[in-house]
């Protein structure tokens, strides 16, 4: 494709995206040196090789899936934020939050303010957690609980009413031996192989213990899924791109979008609904980028909205707030490293 044909492609995504409209060959000669005619011979072109698509009988184009990913990937020029854009995105943040999750959830709920789309945020990746500790603890007769502790902070427990009570000796076997084979282990690994290989290690216990050990293995499950929160749902509902139906099905469904974060643990992602087969929400996109925290990734923030988003404004807004949080997070850190030095 010659130079000429990527400006008006370029030139008609920008124009849809702010006007929604058709756009036709008299609005691109203002910004490619061409002739009204020249430029409808080079849209057709370009509708032919999939790019634009032309919705009614002598209307303008439009972009097609193709054009927004050629556009995003290829001709998009971002604008890059301004001081005073710095400091007003610094006040929609809580800079004194008492949390990572309040931290991030302010800056969930500005940029869906910002861009009138759902925001989104996802847990980090399970493959950098370990397993810290794991427990069974007496609450009540025949009521136990399994607690389970991740490298990365995350605490669940799940309750197990079992048909007799166990012994005191039944409790120290299954204590010790989750200690000394769990310990260190990635999360992630705890499955139906090492389920059969504890079976197995359990010997004459395991007719008791099975029980335990199967919700130990759905606690594990639990806590390898993505945590998801969904913000500013309503922009959704009111988007006039969207079919209602589809977007209440996805709301009923919301899980469906921890698929999308599998890679955007690693850097800057754009989805598209055509490229993700059964994505509830049609002619929509999804951006999402990682933060992180030690080192390591520790979560996901995200955009979804229609194809016709303003790329190139709102992916600096998203960008910028990772990276705030990656900052604060990495102050707060040290923070309480210099504090635990002075006791």
């Amino acid at each position: 494709m010659d130079s000429r044909k990527l400006k008006i492609l370029q030139a008609v995504v920008d124009e849809y995206i702010v006007t929604g409209e058709p756009v036709g060959s008299k609005t691109i000669m203002k910004r490619v040196s061409a002739s009204s005619a020249t430029i409808r011979n080079e849209m057709a072109e370009l509708e032919k090789q999939g790019y634009l698509e032309q919705p009614h009988t002598s209307a303008g184009r439009i972009p097609t899936y193709n054009g927004y990913r050629l556009y995003v990937d290829s001709l998009m020029e971002r604008d890059p934020l301004s001081d005073e854009e710095k400091r007003m995105l610094d006040s929609m943040l809580d800079l004194d939050a008492s949390s990572e999750e309040e931290l991030v959830s302010s800056a969930s709920l500005a940029l869906s303010q910002l861009t009138s789309c759902a925001s989104v945020v996802a847990s980090s990746a399970p493959k950098f957690s370990l397993i810290a500790k794991v427990e069974v603890i007496p609450t009540g007769k025949r009521m136990y609980v399994i607690l389970m502790i991740t490298s990365n902070g995350r605490i669940k427990n799940k309750t197990c009413r079992l048909e007799f009570d166990l012994t005191h000796e039944q409790l120290e076997f299954f204590d010790n031996y989750l200690a000394e084979n769990l310990t260190g282990l990635p999360i992630d690994e705890i499955g139906e192989e090492l389920f059969e290989q504890i079976k197995t290690a359990m010997g004459a216990y395991m007719m008791s213990l099975s029980p335990l050990l199967t919700e130990l293995v759905t606690l594990a499950k639990e806590m390898t899924a993505k945590d998801i929160m969904l913000r500013g749902e309503k922009n959704l509902l009111t988007c006039k791109d969207f079919d209602q139906t589809e977007i209440i099905d996805f709301l009923d469904n919301r899980r469906e979008i921890a698929r999308f974060f599998d890679d955007s643990f690693s850097e800057l992602q754009i989805s598209f609904s055509p490229e993700n087969d059964g994505f509830a929400i049609r002619n929509s996109s999804i951006i999402t980028a990682p933060f992180k925290k030690s080192g390591h990734t520790a979560g996901a923030l995200g955009l979804i909205g229609p194809m016709r988003i303003d790329y190139k404004k709102f992916i600096p807004y998203l960008e910028y707030f990772t990276q705030r949080i990656t900052d604060l997070l990495s102050e707060n850190e040290q923070n309480d490293e210099n504090d635990q030095g002075g006791l």
